[in-house]
């Protein structure tokens, strides 16, 4: 009688051990599915500051050409050290070539093209905003 009852407590004890083990290993991938979240969210807001940079600097330049008097240069370029990487920002600039109702030509129009280039890994991205400047002449 004591012998059966000596096995029932080790074989209730080697299933607590397993249980103990089956809770760790759990827990243990619980902790690496915790870790490549945050790794995701790191990456993810250091690809959104970028963009964000990159956006600064195109609205940026946009608000020089708008307040700078007299007609745009027709082409310009640009290298910024953004901290993440060089941006080339280009600046083109043509007459807008619209009409009136009338049919006639509006001088003094300008349409004006900011591209900004940079690389992230190895793979070039571009972002690129258009807007017209009125300079009377």
């Amino acid at each position: 009688m004591r012998k059966a009852k000596r096995e029932a407590r080790n074989i209730c004890g080697a299933f607590a051990l397993y249980e103990v083990l089956m809770g760790v290993a759990i827990f243990a991938f619980g902790v690496l599915a915790l870790g490549r979240a945050v790794e995701n969210c790191l990456n993810a807001s250091t690809l959104n500051a970028e963009e964000n940079r990159v956006r600064l600097i195109l609205a940026n330049r946009m608000a020089e050409v708008q307040t700078t008097p007299g007609p745009p240069e027709p082409a310009k370029e640009f290298t910024i050290d953004t901290g993440y990487g060089n941006v080339k920002l280009i600046q083109a600039a043509a007459d807008a070539g619209l009409k009136d109702d009338n049919g006639a030509q509006i001088s003094g129009l300008h349409r004006i093209i900011l591209t900004a280039k940079w690389t992230r890994d190895g793979i070039g991205q571009t972002e690129q905003i258009e807007f017209y400047v009125y300079r009377p002449g």
